[in-house]
Parts: C-alpha cells; structure tokens; sequence
C-alpha cells in the first residue's frame, strides 16, 4: 500500500480516523441494492452499495451464490508482459460479470511477482510466503488464504512445500519478538483446492471475528492500519462475500482490520480474510467500475484478482 497524499489531505483524514476507535454500533452500515446492476445480473449474484455518514464510510459488497450451476468463480493473474493490469481491464478481457482485485504483489518488479500463494487450475504460480524478518527476527509464515474449488469456497492458512500446498487448521503462534516453534507437517494436510489466492490476515473464523495480524506477522507494517480494504468471504449457506471500503477520502475515510473484520461479520461471513488494499481497491461489475480507487489519476495495475463469470 502506498500513502502517497499531500501533508495537509493527511492531516485531515488522520483526525477524522486515528482520534478514537468507533463503537460497533458507530460502524453501522445503511444497505441498498444497486437495482440497474442487479437488473443485468442472474439472481444468485446481488450488488449492494452502503454508507456511514457519521464515520464516514462507503463500502460495496456482492454476495455470489456459488452453488448456481451458471456461476463460476475464479481466481485469475495478468498475462501482460509486465503481469499486471486493472481490474477493469480484467473484466473487459475475461467477459466476467463480477471482479475485484486479489492478493498482495511486488509493484517495483517488472513483471510484477506475487507475494503469496496464487494458484490457477491446481497450478502453483506463486509459492505462499515462506518467513517473515522482523527487526531482524525471521518467523515462519503461514498466511490466510481463499481457495476454490467445484461450487465451494474455503478458507485455511497456507504454506507450500515440494509445490504442494498445505493447509492449516491453525495459524503459528507468533508474537512480535517471539517467533513460534518451526511448522510440524505432520498437522498440516495437502488443500484440494482448484484455485487459491491468499494475503491476509484472517478476519473471521468458524462464525468469530479473529484477526490473526501477529500470528501473520503483519505486526510492523502498515497493514493494520486505517485503508481503503478489500476482504472476501463465506456465508454459512456456502455464498462467497466480497466487500470494498472506499478510504483516504473525505467521504469515506477507510477502515482498520477490526473494523473490516466486524463489517464483514455484520453481512453474515462465517470465515473471511483481507485482500490487497490501498489502491489496488477496485470492484468491477458488468463492466462498471463502481468504487472510487485512490492513489492516482487511474486505477491502479494489479497482478491477480477473483472474477465471477455468469452464464
């Protein structure tokens, strides 16, 4: 994530975001279906804009009924040669009636590399996040990811080993200054996932809001912070929840990982975690960019994204 804004512009955001945390009835959300999208969409995908004018907020959120046989979800990956490009231009591309930005990727490479697991038709095409150095203390990652597979979406903390990816029940114990014992395999298992995505941290889990930011080691790092966000989720119906939080503007200031964790909550997740944010925010449906991305005159380039595809 990049905070490039002027001094003045960022005064004003960080009194209106860093004074005081909002009580979660503060983050209450006002909902209206996007009725001219939803009228060009089949029924198992609707579309939801909503506003907090007292924070402010402004978020969108699209819930996909992945059990529809004429819906299909897939993660993607750029194949410009610089392997990056917007999300828009991923919907234009792939003919996707829903797509929103992924997973977190190295901007100053070119081409751009994922940092984190990307898998694309059981493909490793980026191996996840294998340790972490904090002030100069190396942790073992296994980080938060999405994977898909059929009509499911499942979500687990990942590591890769022989291009194989694992899948964790639990995250490693990691506190800032206290790395965890080395990861025993012997309690991790091959995902037979299709498609996989990660970036994190977890946001919700088993029906609780847990933000695993230590055990992710995204303590000392910008990522907790206040942003524009983008997460991903699941209902306990099995429908994917996809949510973009507008930020570093007047009208909506963004929002930390708590406050993405509770608003995901509020929709009805069982299990969520984090996407790329900052910027890279950007939600595109029938061809409509419907958020305001900051950081720039354009959208910003991406490296991968989730797109739905409606028969």
């Amino acid at each position: 994530m990049r905070l490039l804004v002027r001094a003045g512009f960022f005064t004003l955001l960080c009194l209106a975001a860093c004074v005081q945390q909002p009580r979660p009835e503060d983050l209450a959300m006002q909902w209206t279906p996007l009725e001219d999208l939803n009228a060009m969409l089949p029924d198992g995908v609707r579309v939801y804009a909503g506003r907090n004018d007292r924070l402010p907020l402004r978020a969108w959120y699209v819930r996909i009924r992945e059990a529809d046989p004429a819906i299909t979800t897939r993660v993607v990956v750029s194949n410009d040669a610089d392997r990056r490009e917007t999300v828009e231009s991923f919907a234009r591309n792939l003919g996707a009636c829903v797509v929103v930005n992924g997973g977190y990727f190295v901007m100053d490479q070119n081409p751009a590399r994922h940092a984190g697991l990307l898998l694309i038709d059981s493909i490793l095409i980026a191996p996840a996040t294998r340790t972490v150095v904090r002030d100069t203390i190396r942790y073992e990652a296994a980080r938060a990811a999405l994977g898909l597979a059929g009509d499911s979406v499942t979500f687990a903390w990942v590591t890769t080993r022989h291009d194989t990816v694992y899948a964790w029940a639990e995250p490693p114990a990691h506190r800032p200054g206290f790395p965890a014992p080395p990861l025993r395999y012997d309690r991790a298992h091959p995902w037979p996932v299709r498609d996989a995505l990660s970036a994190g941290p977890a946001l919700i889990v088993n029906g609780q809001v847990r933000v695993t930011t230590n055990e992710e080691v995204f303590f000392g790092s910008a990522i907790p912070d206040v942003h524009p966000r983008t997460a991903v989720g699941r209902t306990a119906e099995g429908d994917l929840l996809i949510l973009v939080v507008d930020g570093r503007q007047l009208e909506s200031r963004g929002v930390n990982l708590e406050e993405l964790a509770r608003l995901m909550h509020s929709l009805g997740a069982v299990d969520a975690i984090n996407l790329d944010g900052g910027g890279s925010v950007s939600l595109v449906v029938r061809g409509r960019l419907i958020n305001r991305p900051v950081g720039g005159d354009a959208p910003r380039e991406v490296m991968s994204a989730l797109a739905t595809f409606c028969d």
